[in-house]
């Protein structure tokens, strides 16, 4: 079965073109690794710094207004946001519980129980066929409607969500088992050892397949070229 679009289709082409022949793993990494890592890890230096020079308060006071700023920054440029909203909602949450119980431990534990569900809803997404990488890689480049429905889509993305999934359950196993048997200092240590190195070098192998998945494929990698559907 040919999965080629209909030449025809001149609606779709010309967007999809025009989208898909601007698509590089540098042009990505430039354009979205800067505001993951931001995301990711802004709160969480914030906090650190807050509570060691002045205190648990101080600190969760200072991880939530960098996540305010990151999500007017977003909103600002007519962005979805949809990691920052994500991460302020959860800060929000996480600010709460955490002046409740007055304890940093259970601060820090929250994002790693958060950690594990999503590396869970990862995994489910891709088994249903609504990978949620494809959702966050919107946040880099945005994806005609033709292209979110189709085969390559759900296959590329998919993969891509079950490598995040796995890496994300092993990595929330181990924060737990830190932060449960080791000082805040340690935890924090294993947090960004097992964060930062690993979360930019596998986005950065996710883009490069993304990527390679719709040039090499027959049924999107024609847009990659900037040139029509070939004919079957």
């Amino acid at each position: 079965m040919d999965e080629r679009p209909d030449p025809a289709d001149a609606g779709v082409e010309p967007a999809l073109v025009a989208s898909a022949t601007d698509v590089s793993v540098r042009g990505l990494m430039l354009g979205g690794g800067p505001r993951f890592a931001r995301d990711a890890f802004g709160p969480v230096l914030a906090f650190y710094v807050g509570w060691k020079l002045v205190g648990l308060v101080v600190g969760i006071v200072a991880a939530t207004v960098v996540s305010l700023v990151a999500f007017r920054y977003e909103r600002k440029r007519e962005r979805s946001g949809t990691m920052t909203r994500v991460a302020l909602a959860f800060v929000l949450v996480q600010g709460t519980v955490g002046l409740l119980s007055n304890s940093a431990k259970v601060y820090l534990a929250q994002p790693v129980l958060l950690n594990a569900a999503f590396g869970l809803a990862f995994l489910v997404s891709a088994l249903i066929g609504r990978p949620l990488a494809g959702v966050f890689a919107e946040e880099m480049t945005p994806f005609p409607p033709e292209v979110k429905t189709s085969r390559t889509f759900r296959r590329v993305f998919g993969r891509i969500s079950v490598a995040w999934g796995v890496y994300m359950l092993l990595r929330s196993a181990l924060r737990l088992f830190a932060l449960t048997t080791s000082t805040v200092e340690d935890f924090l240590v294993v947090s960004f050892v097992t964060g930062l190195p690993l979360t930019a070098g596998l986005m950065a192998g996710s883009m490069w397949y993304g990527v390679r998945g719709f040039r090499r494929s027959a049924e999107w990698g024609w847009a990659f070229e900037g040139g029509a559907p070939a004919q079957g």
